[in-house]
């Protein structure tokens, strides 16, 4: 036996206790005469005393060669400490090492194994195995450990059944990029690694399993950001003979009991928002109302004067930052430069500052009087103090400028707490969005996304009006599930393809697996996923989710760890039957 106990487990009644530990050395204190060693594992650190009095003298030759991260495995009696730790859990003993082996030796590690390190991000990454010693990373781990085993059986209890689907698939051409899987043993043909399973998950309603999930590994190859990876996981969920109304009604109470049992977070009420509500109230689809700042759209009452830039835009909207009117003009022209940033685009910024007095002071006084800014303080829900800041233009695209200010004026307000949730269904999603560039409609979610009922017909007259009978969760500012009621018949999803412009031929040969399977009695189902890595992070209180991952990619979708992805030998290609050309 390596250990009679972790490094955490001991304590003041253990004394006198003769025990066994094993683990990695953190830290060594040598006085000569005396050498203490902070031995560290999973569950703690336990501090060892090796003293030339009481401890063999070959036992305290080696102790004095030990580096920082061997491996090491002790024998000794259990004592009372003399200075004890408080902010230890085993702070009150310590143990008088009697035996010690050497289990392996270590090189000194390239950072410093605590929980303020000197490594820096991409040093970390490429020796992961050293930074999940590390608390900070190892806890986090641990902590999705916990939301995995809570949702697993919360949905057990309500009757889903896990179901491993195949991770070796069929190439689809909509959604995201594929990563492809060439076969060796059908010559020039390839499997596409998953990025969702969607249409299996289809036929297992179909095939009567009534209600569905699994924690899964779904990819795409698509271009990252610091809440994606190319590989990522999903907790993906089907239902049977269901309305929207009743996957809400799971899926809020699956959120519900992660928020309780591993937050302790309780919340009541999930309020609902139509997308148009959204986008018009605060620029994007997954809104964060943990703060105020909603938009105020100020056609009516700005575009009635002689300022040119008003007049000519498609939309005018503002919101009040609480407080702003304290800023100085170095301050408020920093904002306007952060709007012209190329990451946001806009060309400028109007503002109005509203005084403590009542009195207004705006960067347009040219053109607009008192009266005029009082309108604007009304609309955009200003109160003595605030600073409005107007930004106009294309709708879409100027909401999507002001949405980004909003974010940025919370975080520097300290308006975003990472302990406080509010979650939020998004609904009545537009079923087709136009792509300018292959000047066709595409699904906004997926091609098996149904109308809201009683809406099929306007696909032949506004296509762009119809909308989805789908919906999103969104916590915090992030979306962290989302679904839809699907199509279920094989007239309506042939009738899809066509809108999509898919030939006959295209979606037979694409989907006809899917089509034939829905005449043999497919039931009225739909779904939800949830990104899990993503809800892992937010429940965590971040939401940047690469160290909720064990061994992510970085930035490029590079494994710097183990060098991946990397050329493989000519041996291979010619098994695979492929030529790589330069």
């Amino acid at each position: 036996m390596y250990r009679t106990h972790n490094n955490g487990a001991l304590r003041a009644n253990h004394i006198n206790e003769t025990v066994t530990l094993a683990g990695w050395v953190q830290k060594t204190r040598d006085k000569g005469f005396m050498i203490w060693v902070d031995l560290r594992d999973r569950y703690g650190i336990t501090q060892l005393i090796f003293d030339e009095e009481r401890t063999p003298k070959d036992v305290m030759e080696r102790a004095k060669t030990l580096g920082r991260e061997f491996v090491i495995q002790v024998t000794g009696n259990v004592i009372e400490r003399e200075s004890k730790n408080p902010k230890m859990p085993t702070g009150d003993v310590e143990l008088l090492v009697e035996e010690l082996s050497i289990l392996n030796e270590a090189k000194t590690p390239p950072f410093t194994i605590e929980d303020a390190t000197d490594g820096g991000e991409d040093l970390r990454m490429k020796y992961r195995y050293l930074d999940i010693r590390r608390n900070p990373v190892k806890e986090k781990l641990i902590f999705r450990h916990k939301v995995s085993i809570a949702v697993r059986n919360y949905l057990s209890e309500k009757g889903f059944i896990e179901v491993e689907t195949p991770y070796l698939i069929k190439s689809t051409p909509e959604g995201a990029r594929d990563f492809v899987v060439p076969s060796r043993m059908n010559e020039g043909q390839f499997y596409a690694l998953p990025q969702s399973p969607q249409t299996f998950k289809q036929l297992l309603m179909v095939g009567g399993m009534d209600k569905y999930f699994q924690i899964v590994k779904c990819f795409r190859d698509e271009d990252l950001r610091a809440d994606r990876q190319p590989e990522f996981t999903q907790i993906d969920c089907e239902m049977a003979f269901v309305e929207q109304e009743d996957i809400l009604n799971v899926f809020e109470g699956l959120t519900k009991h992660l928020l309780k049992e591993v937050v302790g977070f309780e919340i009541e009420n999930f309020p609902r928002m139509t997308y148009d509500e959204a986008m018009a109230k605060y620029g994007n689809d997954k809104p964060d109302i943990r703060f105020g700042m909603e938009f105020g759209e100020l056609n009516a009452v700005a575009q009635h004067k002689d300022f040119k830039i008003f007049n000519e835009a498609e939309l005018v909207v503002g919101i009040a930052m609480p407080g702003g009117a304290a800023y100085t003009r170095k301050e408020i022209d920093a904002l306007v430069d952060w709007v012209k940033r190329p990451q946001v685009g806009a060309l400028g910024m109007v503002y109005v500052k509203y005084n403590e007095d009542g009195s207004f002071k705006s960067s347009v006084d040219k053109f607009y009087d008192q009266d005029d800014l009082a309108q604007w303080a009304a609309v955009t829900g200003a109160k003595p103090g605030d600073l409005i800041c107007l930004l106009s233009g294309e709708t879409f695209k100027t909401r999507t400028q002001l949405s980004a200010l909003r974010m940025e004026l919370a975080n520097r307000l300290g308006l975003r707490k990472s302990d406080e949730f509010a979650p939020l269904w998004v609904v009545d999603f537009p079923l087709l969005e136009w792509d300018e560039e292959t000047e066709r409609y595409h699904a906004m979610h997926h091609p098996f996304t149904s109308p809201k009922p009683g809406q099929m017909e306007l696909l032949d007259t506004n296509p762009g009006d119809v909308k989805a009978n789908a919906y999103d969760l969104v916590l915090n500012g992030n979306e962290i599930g989302g679904g839809s009621i699907r199509i279920h018949d094989k007239e309506t999803q042939s009738k899809m393809f066509d809108y999509l412009g898919f030939t006959k031929e295209e979606a037979q040969a694409q989907f006809g697996f899917l089509m034939d399977a829905f005449q043999y009695g497919a039931p009225p189902h739909g779904g939800l996923a949830f990104g899990l890595d993503r809800l892992v992070a937010i429940l965590g209180g971040q939401e940047t989710i690469r160290d909720f991952i064990a061994f992510p990619k970085n930035n490029a979708g590079r494994d710097v760890m183990i060098d991946a992805p990397a050329k493989i030998d000519e041996d291979q290609l010619k098994e695979l039957n492929l030529k790589i050309t330069l």
